[in-house]
């Protein structure tokens, strides 16, 4: 068996992930994907094709839509540089273990190793920074949903990582990201994301009833 034939083998035994699910994966990979460097201009594109409800959370897609449709690759990348790089540190500091203690490579830090090994997560080899940053766990929570690291993480340990390592910061962060003096396409991606944590949580907070 080739290895192609045993991760199609493998898929098909993997239980299947309902559409909703695959949808919140999806964006769950997209925030982290436009969080873990600057967008280029395929990504740019990508996200100004994107269209949204009326709700709360259409809305703030529809208007990261519309600011992608007239961002520029060197100035979102001077953006990004502002935001979580600049000259020492940047505007803000992505990583759950900030938010929580105040201090970099902290318990949160730790506590999130110890639940991504037990989930067979690791690092990327081409990736430096700590596992708490913001990026690294949107795609995290993607995984999870959909069974990348296995299979499809069963409801009650979504709500269980979640609760723990995105919780109790994420939130804060994109309502920083929305305010930021240097945001602006990231003014909109923190919209997009302090909702989505909103709804995530209620909904978490629901089937926990």
């Amino acid at each position: 068996m080739t290895e192609d034939d045993k991760m199609t083998a493998q898929a098909l035994q993997q239980p299947p992930v309902s559409e909703e699910d695959r949808l919140r994966a999806d964006l769950y990979n997209f925030l982290g994907v436009l969080l873990s460097g600057p967008p280029d201009q395929i990504l740019l594109e990508q996200t100004s094709g994107l269209s949204g409800d009326q709700g709360d959370l259409g809305t703030a897609i529809n208007a990261l839509a519309k600011i992608a449709k007239l961002s520029k690759p060197k100035a979102v990348e001077s953006e990004f540089n502002k935001l979580f790089i600049g000259l020492g540190r940047g505007e803000l500091l992505p990583y759950a273990s900030y938010y929580m203690t105040g201090f970099l490579n902290e318990k949160p830090l730790a506590l999130l190793r110890q639940d991504m090994a037990a989930r067979g997560m690791t690092r990327a080899q081409n990736v430096y920074e700590p596992e708490d940053n913001i990026a690294s766990l949107m795609e995290m929570m993607g995984a999870l949903i959909v069974g990348r690291f296995g299979d499809p993480a069963e409801l009650a340990d979504q709500r269980t990582f979640f609760n723990r390592h995105i919780a109790p910061w994420a939130g804060h962060f994109f309502t920083d990201l929305e305010a930021a003096k240097n945001s602006v396409l990231f003014a909109a991606v923190g919209q997009v994301g302090r909702v989505f944590m909103e709804i995530e949580a209620e909904g978490f907070r629901m089937s926990a009833e």
